[in-house]
């Protein structure tokens, strides 16, 4: 019946399903599973939901040097805080030669599902790498980066790359999604207690799931050697996604033997962003950096 109906929209409103001019739509029809009815709604500070067609923003640098970065906001899975962070970090890493790519996902409770995220997360990476030469970029230095809850898209679409969630729709499908590094900041990624307080989690799962919803939602307990290296940095006085989230990552990761740089800071909170001048969290866009230096991705200055 919701399928019925969102093809009536549709074909009662055929804007509702336009993606702004110049964006890079992910899907060549109607998304799998559905989305919101639109038309789409962004507040004056950069917030965005009712997401009927998932897209992507690019931040072409004029000088590419072959890196790329998928970012990836948070809002709890309830709205998408690009003013406040993939905005401001796609002009940072923009200014540095790196192919910035933001996604507008759809939202779980908007139409498509809890699949729908992680549906958009996954084709938006294979789009990026789909069309690299195109776009001056090498295909095996394609990253994400997610802020909180875009952490856990982010961080579910990096641990289950391959992962089935929809039907192929054409041979961009047949792509791998896995990004060769990830990055993910203050991030909600486990479902369990008693981490289990965000609203990311509210929204995925309601208030009180089945084990199995909550373990095959938890980051963590997919981790396997295949994951990508990971730069990974919460402050301690996080009041919305506690602490924990980070450090039980880290772990999982070192288990499995895969690559982690975790950077805890004392005091910041959450939501920083690019960090607020003075303050310690906004060291993370510098020590990122040199990670990604150290470890080849980006070239050297």
């Amino acid at each position: 019946m919701q399928g019925l109906l969102f093809l009536c929209l549709i074909l009662l409103n055929p804007h509702a399903l336009a993606a702004p001019p110049g964006a890079i739509v992910l899907w060549p029809g109607a998304p799998p599973g559905g989305a919101a009815p639109g038309p789409q709604r962004d507040s004056a500070k950069g917030s965005i939901t009712q997401v009927a067609q998932p897209y992507l923003l690019a931040h072409r640098p004029a000088q590419p040097n072959g890196m790329a970065i998928l970012l990836v906001s948070g809002g709890g899975y309830a709205h998408i805080e690009a003013g406040k962070e993939s905005g401001p970090a796609a002009r940072w890493l923009q200014e540095r030669g790196i192919t910035a790519f933001e996604l507008v996902y759809r939202l779980p409770r908007e139409g498509g599902g809890v699949a729908a995220p992680f549906q958009d997360g996954q084709r938006a990476m294979r789009v990026i790498r789909a069309r690299a030469a195109e776009w001056g970029i090498d295909p095996a230095r394609i990253g994400m980066l997610g802020f909180s809850a875009g952490a856990h898209l982010a961080g579910m679409t990096a641990v289950e790359p391959d992962a089935s969630r929809h039907a192929p729709v054409d041979a961009i499908d047949a792509v791998s999604a896995r990004p060769d590094f990830v990055v993910l900041l203050y991030p909600v990624l486990t479902m369990q207690q008693p981490f289990d307080t965000t609203h990311a989690k509210k929204q995925l799962l309601g208030s009180d799931p089945a084990q199995a919803a909550r373990d095959a939602l938890s980051v963590e307990l997919q981790v396997d050697a295949r994951a990508p290296p990971m730069f990974i940095a919460q402050a301690l006085d996080d009041g919305i996604s506690p602490p924990g989230n980070s450090v039980l990552m880290a772990a999982a990761l070192r288990r499995a033997g895969v690559p982690v740089e975790l950077r805890q800071f004392r005091h910041g909170g959450h939501g920083w962003g690019l960090g607020k001048p003075g303050s310690e969290p906004a060291a993370w866009p510098r020590l990122l950096l040199a990670w990604l230096r150290a470890n080849g991705w980006l070239p050297a200055d």
